[in-house]
């Protein structure tokens, strides 16, 4: 049920951390892979070790960057039955001194963005009989972290918590699920790679696992949400933080 042979998955922000693991994970997996971030050189690079892969150089925050992303993934495969919304940015600091340009750059990468790639992908999976999207989210959009201050970041994940849900209430019945993953701190570029011995005691502390993640644990609840083995799954954020935030 695990399988994804033959299908075509439109990953963003693939260029680092989660978005090239997501990348090997479905590739691994069977799917054909279109590769989109604005680093384009590192895409290629990455494109280079997987089975069938296409980069294409992408801002997502760009709607004409976003209409090209689909056409040169339909133009090679003709169909995409996988959307990943993986690009995103995030900061942190004291929320009445976030600057609120800042702010709307990364609402318009991590929200705006996640529904307008949407918009875009949908019908097209309407058309074929069905698709899945995967939006990613995070713990903060239901949890305040007492060491970081997230406003901005925390607003843009808890809008896509509410939008993942909307978009799975009205695709549904016209064979699209969609489902979100929140992850926690995983060793990417964005958390130092968890080389912080003390970030690793202040996660180690409150994890019920009593550890941190390594990064191949993303890649079962991401075939799980992509493939059918989540067939009657949808309108779900699946929460992977080894339980940090059960607490």
């Amino acid at each position: 049920m695990g399988t994804l042979d033959g299908r075509v998955a439109v990953v963003t922000g693939t260029s680092s951390g989660l978005g090239t693991q997501f990348a090997k994970a479905l590739d691994g997996a069977g799917a054909r892979v279109v590769l989109a971030s604005r680093r384009y050189e590192e895409d290629l690079e990455l494109a280079a070790t997987l089975d069938d892969a296409l980069a294409v150089r992408c801002d997502v925050r760009s709607a004409e960057d976003r209409a090209a992303l689909v056409d040169a993934a339909l133009s090679r495969h003709g169909h995409i039955d996988i959307l990943v919304n993986n690009a995103g940015v995030a900061f942190s600091g004291p929320a009445e001194k976030e600057d609120l340009e800042r702010v709307r750059s990364l609402i318009d990468t991590n929200l705006t963005a996640v529904f307008g790639l949407s918009q875009l992908i949908a019908p097209r999976m309407f058309d074929q009989g069905g698709g899945v999207i995967v939006n990613i989210a995070s713990p903060s959009a239901t949890t305040s972290l007492d060491r970081y201050g997230l406003a901005a970041y925390a607003a843009s994940k808890g809008g896509v918590v509410a939008l993942t849900r909307e978009l799975a209430a009205q695709w549904g019945r016209r064979g699209v699920r969609v489902n979100a993953i929140a992850p926690h701190f995983f060793p990417t570029a964005t958390s130092g790679y968890l080389q912080d011995p003390d970030l690793v005691a202040w996660l180690e502390a409150r994890s019920p696992l009593g550890r941190t993640a390594r990064i191949d644990e993303i890649d079962g609840p991401l075939l799980f949400l992509c493939s059918d083995a989540s067939s009657f799954v949808t309108g779900h954020t699946l929460v992977v933080d080894g339980g940090w935030t059960v607490y």
